[in-house]
């Protein structure tokens, strides 16, 4: 295998889990979707034209494999758990793990693709590389995270 597309895959392998993650419950089919986004990737390398950060580009090839994923299989998407999404910035104090809980709740009952946005919001994510990674206009992403913003909020009250 081609050391360079190892380096990358190591470097970046963390998103590709979360993807997989927010994605998919079952372990078995987290497996299968990680494999798939590897060999996506593999197959778009020598596409890959250095416009955008290797890490966005990787992230629009994985979301837009998972968004897909299913479909391929036939097999139905069933909401998902993202308890296994690492935000590692976030304090380990009892109140804020709740409130995290309560969040990543609310997070499980948002369409595939209000899932990929606030995954890449909070990640830090711009809005322009976040329009880069799913394709939407700058200002249609921040009207979408605006409007999930909303969603979230009515949600956990």
């Amino acid at each position: 295998m081609d050391k360079g597309f190892v380096h990358i895959l190591n470097k970046h392998r963390s998103l590709i889990y979360k993807v997989c993650n927010l994605y998919c419950n079952d372990p078995e089919d987290r497996k299968d979707l990680f494999q798939e986004i590897v060999f996506q990737i593999w197959k778009s390398l020598g596409s890959f034209r250095n416009e955008s950060a290797v890490s966005t580009w990787m992230y629009r090839i994985a979301l837009n494999t998972a968004i897909t994923h299913f479909k391929k299989d036939k097999r139905s998407v069933k909401p998902i758990s993202i308890t296994g999404i690492d935000f590692p910035e976030l304090d380990e104090d009892l109140a804020e793990r709740e409130g995290l809980r309560q969040l990543t709740h609310a997070i499980e009952h948002l369409d595939k693709i209000d899932k990929s946005i606030i995954l890449l919001y909070l990640e830090e994510k711009s809005y322009e590389e976040i329009s880069d990674i799913t394709g939407l206009s700058k200002s249609n992403v921040g009207v979408r995270i605006n409007r999930i913003k909303t969603k979230l909020s009515q949600t956990l009250k």
